[in-house]
């Protein structure tokens, strides 16, 4: 069973890769900046799918416009601001 978890860890480590972050220390920061690298990796994923021809430009633009509207938001519960 362990041999499963290692293996999904690393699994998840690989498609789903985090950097540091080293920027002010404040947790709403650290949420953000995973949500933030979060909404990179997906757009990266779905302008590959459109790229191949898996998904059509619409639909990559509406599953983009989704994820954007979700990262906005937890930016707004967040508290952050532009001038912080």
């Amino acid at each position: 069973m362990a041999e499963q978890s290692d293996f999904l860890s690393d699994l998840s480590d690989f498609l789903y890769p985090q950097s540091c972050y080293y920027g002010q220390f404040k947790p709403e920061y650290l949420v953000f900046n995973a949500n933030l690298q979060e909404f990179a990796q997906r757009v990266s994923y779905i302008s590959n799918l459109q790229s191949n021809g898996k998904l059509s430009p619409q639909e990559a633009y509406n599953q983009i416009k989704s994820l954007w509207k979700q990262l906005k938001r937890a930016k707004k519960e967040l508290k952050i601001t532009s001038s912080t």
